[in-house]
């Protein structure tokens, strides 16, 4: 399950001026106590801005919406949705506001370290960015992730890992960093110094891990894969962090008549290990809490049938039917935030207006 990685966006340069829409909005001036002003829309074109910022944690807040009426999307770094499209009337002035992070290598650990900074994309059918301010977060709870493709932040279209579309669903204060690599098992994550021996030191107190490893363990026996989810439940936990499991999102793989009971859909492996089963078993053994993303993806593909459901995947433009599209990864990960509402993990809504 591991693609070729080619950077499929151009790097935006630093301190570009100013596109055809967008009118300059006064910094604020917070010279007073030393501090530069944060940085502003000075930094954007109409399509994009670029900060030169080192890697951290950021608060961004937007204003949107122009003289005529509007609907504006924001996304970053490596095609993550940071802003949901949001509308605003004739006149009207929207604020939003949401957390980012930004790191080296920008998307997947083991993917090209991608631009500097932190980097953001301007889209939505009618796009008007009025304003927009960066400041560095000082109240932030990590949401990490470590997944294979079917999460990772994917670096060209038309392919999406749930994990690059759940920004979208998170109030600012929720950071998601997305450290999902292709092509990874519970064996090779554990075993790279890129991936869990990064991950593992960044665990803050209370922060989120959520972990979904099956796609890669086509030869992992069922004792090895068992002991690879508890070794990163205990490593989790050993950080003061908040381990949560999540079953493997089904392949696009019908029945003859209709449902995904089959080994290749619900990801049991040749040596018949049931990657979901297990995953359940030590969420309950452990005590973790548990997305059981699994039976969640089932039930959404199984309600859209056989022709509905090719949009959730790559069906039509490579005949994939394990990878998602961007609409499928932003349903998934729709499921995967109202199971963190439910399990009481984060906060219900979305961005909120600062």
């Amino acid at each position: 399950m591991r693609r070729g990685r080619t950077l499929g966006r151009a790097a935006v340069t630093a301190a570009v001026a100013l596109g055809t829409g967008l009118s300059a909005v006064p910094a604020q001036a917070q010279r007073h106590q030393g501090r530069a002003p944060a940085p502003g829309i000075e930094n954007c074109t109409a399509t994009a801005c670029h900060f030169d910022l080192p890697p951290g944690t950021y608060d961004v807040r937007v204003t949107l919406g122009g003289d005529r009426a509007s609907s504006t999307a924001l996304g970053g770094e490596t095609r993550r949705t940071l802003l949901p499209e949001t509308a605003a009337a004739a006149g009207e002035r929207v604020v939003r506001s949401f957390t980012v992070n930004v790191r080296t290598p920008e998307g997947e650990p083991t993917g090209p370290e991608g631009t500097p900074g932190l980097d953001l994309t301007v889209g939505g059918s009618a796009p008007a960015l009025a304003g927009i301010r960066v400041t560095p977060a000082r109240h932030t709870r990590q949401v990490l992730l470590v997944g294979d493709s079917t999460v990772c932040d994917q670096p060209g279209d038309p392919y999406s890992g749930w994990g690059q579309q759940l920004p979208r669903y998170l109030r600012k204060g929720l950071s998601v960093a997305n450290y999902a690599d292709s092509g990874e098992s519970t064996v090779s994550y554990l075993g790279n110094p890129l991936l869990w021996n990064t991950v593992r030191p960044l665990i803050r107190r209370g922060d989120l891990v959520l972990i979904q490893l099956a796609h890669n363990d086509k030869t992992t026996d069922g004792t090895t894969y068992r002991a690879g989810l508890e070794s990163l439940v205990a490593g989790v936990r050993e950080r003061g962090g908040v381990p949560v499991l999540v079953t493997p999102v089904v392949r696009r793989w019908f029945n003859a008549d209709g449902t995904l009971d089959n080994n290749t859909a619900l990801l049991v492996n040749g040596l018949g290990v049931d990657h979901p089963a297990v995953v359940r078993s030590v969420a309950a053994d452990r005590d973790v809490p548990l997305i059981d993303l699994t039976a969640r993806t089932k039930e959404v593909v199984e309600s859209l049938g056989v022709e509905g459901s090719k949009a959730l995947y790559l069906h039509d433009e490579k005949r994939d039917n394990t990878h998602t599209s961007v609409h499928g990864a932003t349903v998934y990960a729709g499921l995967v935030r109202d199971e963190l509402v439910a399990l009481r993990l984060v906060p219900g809504g979305g961005v909120r207006m600062r």
